[in-house]
């Protein structure tokens, strides 16, 4: 069976678009916002991939944002498989990413290797398509089957930009993470 048979449909032109359940939504609904940065979180992990994919757990990422993305786009109706063991899975990963690293005393600049730089850019798409997700939950009144789908999503976000953040520091190797240097007086 062919899911997409056609890319160009024109329905959108007008600003409106159609959600996978069928309902007709302004392009600017927030559903359309959060659907757009999970997209665009999925797109900057495939290139994450292309620079490390030493990390497992990556290929089943991007699983899971589809998963995601399919919630929203049925409004919450769609219960992703697995959501719960994929959400422990990060969590586990940053306890364990997190212990070989030592200590911070300051926060950490986004950059150093490329696929540390690309990891940190992961992590802050990542938190916009968590807030976006919140923003979804704000405007609307879901149902409370729709709701569950929509908070176990929102949580996976949240540990995944905590992991992003973690796998960056591992990937400096610690000798190229550039700490903050923090607020210092100025001589007025």
């Amino acid at each position: 069976m062919s899911r997409i048979n056609r890319v160009t449909t024109k329905q959108g032109d007008g600003g409106m678009t159609q959600l996978a359940n069928g309902t007709a939504v302004a392009k600017v609904d927030p559903i359309i916002r959060a659907l757009g940065s999970t997209d665009e979180l999925n797109s900057h992990l495939g290139l994450l991939r292309h620079h490390h994919d030493d990390e497992p757990l990556l290929a089943r990422i991007q699983q899971v944002l589809f998963d995601i993305g399919a919630v929203l786009a049925t409004a919450g109706d769609h219960a992703p498989e697995g959501l719960n063991s994929a959400t422990k899975a990060l969590t586990d990963a940053v306890a364990r990413l997190n212990a070989q690293l030592p200590a911070l005393k300051e926060f950490v600049l986004p950059g150093g290797t490329l696929a540390a730089a690309q990891c940190h850019l992961c992590r802050a798409v990542c938190r916009r398509a968590e807030i976006d997700f919140w923003s979804v939950m704000a405007s609307k009144d879901f149902s409370d089957h729709a709701q569950v789908n929509l908070l176990a999503s929102a949580a996976y976000l949240n540990r995944l930009s905590d992991f992003f953040f973690v796998l960056a520091r591992q990937l400096n190797d610690l000798g190229t993470e550039e700490q903050w240097h923090g607020p210092k007086a100025t001589d007025a």
